[in-house]
């Protein structure tokens, strides 16, 4: 007895639409939550903002894993000897125009980068 060769493929293309509509409302679900975050001016509603030094791990890609420095970025270890809390808090949400230094806030909340701010003005003299 033979088997029909179009039911391996019609059971393919079911699970892949089935595939689609589940990432389409994972998808719409992000989005709303993306949407929430910039209606809030960039704060992440649904979490506590995280300890200084985890904040700090964005910084590392630039400034070195002991934020020490890195090929595009300067020390940040004295960061607090040069700069004032508000100086830096200041770099930290608008970047420094013309340096590589980007704004921050995309990838940190509003409340994470003034946690990061007063980190770096206390321990990094």
């Amino acid at each position: 007895m033979k088997r029909n060769p179009v039911i391996p493929y019609a059971i393919i293309a079911v699970l892949g639409i089935l595939a689609m509509i589940i990432l389409a409302v994972v998808g719409l679900d992000q989005q709303e939550k993306i949407e929430l975050a910039h209606e809030n001016g960039g704060e992440q509603t649904d979490a506590e903002p995280r300890e200084p030094e985890a904040i700090a791990q964005s910084c590392i890609g630039c400034h070195g894993t002991d934020l020490a420095g890195g090929g595009s970025a300067p020390s940040l270890q004295d960061v607090g000897n040069k700069y004032t809390q508000e100086e830096i808090l200041d770099i930290i949400k608008n970047g420094i125009p013309g340096t590589s230094m980007p704004s921050m806030v995309p990838t940190i909340s509003n409340e994470e980068a003034e946690v990061l701010a007063s980190w770096l003005a206390e321990n990094n003299k």
